[in-house]
C-alpha cells in the first residue's frame, strides 16, 4: 500500500511476567430479623466497596442465612505486596461501613499464577 501508511504491528508477545490473585473472605454477623433486611444491609456494602476499589466484590456465602453474610474480593496484581494491601485496605474500609455489622472472620489468600 502506498501513501505512508503505516502496516499493522505483528502480535505482541505473550506475558511472561507474574500475576497475583488475591481473595479475601469476610464472614460479617448482622442486626437482621429477615433476608429483605439482610439484603438491604449487604447490597449498600457490596456496591460501596466495588465503587471504592477496582475489584470484584460478591455475597457469597451464607446467602439463605438470616444474620450472616460472606463476602468475598478479589483483585488481579502483578506484585503480591500490591495485592495484599489493596485485600487490607478493602478489609479495613468493610469494618467502617456499618457499625452495627460485627465482622466474625476474615480469610486472605494469595495465589501466584
Amino acid at each position: 500500500m502506498t501513501g505512508g501508511v503505516d502496516s499493522p504491528p505483528g502480535p505482541a508477545a505473550p506475558y511472561t511476567g507474574p500475576v497475583t490473585i488475591g481473595v479475601l473472605l469476610v464472614t460479617l454477623r448482622l442486626p437482621s430479623r429477615s433476608l429483605k433486611e439482610k439484603r438491604s444491609i449487604v447490597r449498600p456494602i457490596v456496591e460501596r466497596l466495588r465503587n471504592r476499589f477496582n475489584a470484584a466484590i460478591a455475597e457469597v456465602g451464607a446467602l439463605d442465612t438470616v444474620g450472616e453474610s460472606v463476602i468475598a474480593a478479589a483483585i488481579i496484581s502483578n506484585d503480591p505486596r500490591h495485592a495484599d494491601a489493596q485485600l487490607a485496605a478493602i478489609a479495613e474500609a468493610l469494618r467502617g461501613l456499618r457499625a452495627d455489622a460485627e465482622l466474625v472472620d476474615i480469610e486472605t489468600d494469595l495465589i501466584e499464577y
